[in-house]
């Protein structure tokens, strides 16, 4: 790719109707000014999800910003996306911290999969796009969505809500109202606006209720800034090498299918509204995630993923400049360089995280459903109805396999096997063959749908 744009015009932003190609770009006043529009509106889940998934902010942030170079170069500048972290390993985290695994371990099996998502876009562009929806086709997709998000819920139940219920309660109150309230910018901040609140309400009960009794009768603050007090403004973030155990591969290997889908929801999105023909450049696009993925996992930072609320500024703005993404990456990595930023981030107390998660685990299970919807899943054919039944149960209840005395297959990767199998199985059984689904492409995922 050649780090250069043709002037759009006089530099202005374009008249109504009229748009900035990916190759264009406005007045470096202007471009920075988008960028910083871009910035914000990958912030708020970019640094959310690594909280979540205990690994550090300020590494997410830093390796989002270069995975987003990385990805313009891969797709030659023709597909403008700014790569922030993934929901998708959210449920994978919760699992394997739950088995005693800690980062290294999470970020070990979160490479394999990076590996794995690159290798299947090198598939993709190969075979072309079409090989998606044949593999991994809406009802299967949607079903894996679901299902990663509803496994969440005893992680809420068991890990966050418990340490301050009342607080929990008043941050889900408040997204809830905020979400359907608030519009415009401010309805698409609300998780951010959610942690702010929450945040603020921890402080002023701790100076006028002192401590917090959690779950297990010990009394303590809310909010310890005691780390952010000791934290560098400058400073290279904590890495970690990554650690790689066979269990939980497993575990999150099925966060592979709901990416492919994704990522190629995002690029026929963008097609859309650049009106360029972007399908030879999915694969490119899903490969570009996935080395990302696996790079930023292999100094222990976060899987990345095409971010639609960067999609969603563009549609507003019709500037889809590249080099408006190149000022928000820039950004990205300089903001990362600062602990203190960190520190603050990882201080937010268990029950805001609670009060947030509650909603936002629901959320990401619920666009699962939207799927089936948006593309008329036929839940009357036995060959979608029943492996998709089966699949759901298994992974949200909990079922184990157990394969050898000292490995077996449970939750999302047993239901994602079952699922998948299951609806490929039937489907060549009852002479239908793949891409049995009634629509032959996913639909693009809405604002929101990775963070």
């Amino acid at each position: 790719m050649k780090l250069g744009w043709t002037l759009y015009g006089d530099g202005s932003a374009p008249p109504p109707g009229e748009s900035v190609a990916p190759g264009e770009r406005l007045s470096w006043g202007r471009t920075v000014g988008l960028g910083a529009q871009h910035v914000v509106a990958m912030f708020g889940a970019t640094f959310v999800f690594p909280v979540l998934m205990g690994l550090d902010p300020n590494l997410a942030i830093m390796m989002s910003g270069l995975a987003t170079m990385l990805f313009l170069l891969i797709v030659g500048g023709r597909i403008p996306s700014y790569l922030g972290s993934s929901a998708s390993f959210v449920g994978a985290a919760a699992v394997i911290a739950g088995s005693g695994g800690g980062p290294a371990v999470l970020t070990g099996a979160v490479c394999v999969a990076g590996i794995v998502l690159a290798l299947s876009g090198f598939v993709v562009h190969l075979l072309g796009p079409r090989v998606v929806t044949a593999a991994f086709p809406p009802a299967v997709t949607g079903a894996v969505v679901l299902l990663i998000g509803f496994n969440l819920a005893p992680v809420v139940a068991e890990n966050y809500w418990p340490f301050d219920q009342w607080t929990g309660l008043a941050v889900m109150v408040f997204v809830i109202l905020a979400t359907v309230l608030l519009k415009g910018f401010l309805g698409r901040i609300t998780i951010l606006l959610g942690l702010v609140f929450g945040f603020a309400l921890s402080l002023a009960a701790d100076a006028l209720l002192g401590p917090a009794v959690g779950p297990d009768g010990a009394a303590a603050p809310r909010v310890d800034l005691s780390a952010v007090r000791e934290a560098p403004w400058v400073g290279l973030p904590e890495f970690h090498a990554p650690q790689f155990e066979a269990s939980a591969v497993l575990v999150v290997l099925p966060a592979v299918i709901a990416l492919i889908a994704e990522n190629a929801g995002h690029v026929k999105a963008v097609q859309e509204m650049t009106g360029d023909d972007l399908d030879p450049y999915m694969g490119r696009a899903i490969a570009a995630d996935g080395i990302a993925t696996a790079l930023s996992s292999a100094v222990g930072g976060a899987p990345t993923t095409t971010y639609a609320e960067n999609i969603g500024v563009m549609a507003a703005t019709r500037v889809y400049s590249t080099a408006a993404y190149w000022v928000a990456a820039a950004v990205a990595v300089l903001v990362g360089l600062c602990p203190k930023f960190g520190a603050l981030v990882a201080a937010t107390p268990a029950g805001v995280l609670g009060g947030v998660t509650v909603v936002l685990y629901g959320m990401i299970g619920l666009l699962g459903a939207k799927i089936w919807v948006e593309n008329r899943v036929d839940f009357g054919d036995p060959v979608v109805l029943v492996p998709l039944a089966a699949g759901l149960v298994a992974g949200i209840g909990g079922v184990s396999l157990e394969v050898t005395e000292g490995f077996s297959i449970e939750g999302i990767a047993l239901g994602t096997i079952i699922t998948l199998a299951g609806y490929h199985a039937l489907a060549r059984l009852s002479r239908r063959g793949r891409g049995a689904d009634p629509v032959a492409e996913p639909a693009p995922p809405p604002a929101g749908a990775d963070g």
